[in-house]
């Protein structure tokens, strides 16, 4: 399973996922929340993702640091301030709570499947191996970070 680690860039399979809910959108059972409701929640989660996701990618501009997830080796210092100190991986956080928007907008059970998916998949094939990168790069002070501040929330 290495093969597919820091290959696949989050984006894709932030699309891969949201596409497959979509497609589930005619199946049954239906989630039925009231419009306003589905509505609210619904874009609650995806502005909460995005100006996570937002903060933490600007975060990485200002400690003028890599942004790309397939190499994370290039990344030129660890950043532990502003939002990265309530949460490791903000970007990914902002993704999933975009697709978790999504799943509310569809109210289709299984549209509830693909969070979680997203969320599985990230960890195995993103954030394990960016952490590997992380504690070989930074060492003590990557073990320091990681042991007070969560991996998602």
């Amino acid at each position: 399973m290495r093969a597919l680690e820091l290959r696949i860039p989050p984006l894709i399979a932030f699309a891969v996922v949201a596409v497959a809910m979509w497609w589930t959108a005619n199946l049954q059972p239906v989630v039925s929340l009231p419009r306003p409701l589905r509505i609210s929640i619904a874009g609650g989660c995806a502005l909460f993702g995005l100006i996570v996701a937002v903060l933490g990618i600007l975060t990485f501009r200002k400690a003028k640091t890599t942004i790309s997830p397939v190499h994370p080796e290039a990344a030129s210092s660890l950043v532990s301030g502003g939002v990265y100190s309530y949460t490791r991986n903000p970007m990914y956080l902002g993704l999933t709570a975009v697709v978790a928007g999504w799943a509310v907008w569809l109210s289709v059970a299984y549209a509830f499947l693909g969070p979680v998916a997203l969320m599985l998949f990230l960890t195995r094939f993103q954030i394990i191996p960016e952490e590997r990168v992380m504690s070989a790069k930074f060492g003590r002070a990557w073990d320091d970070y990681s042991g007070r501040v969560r991996r998602w929330l």
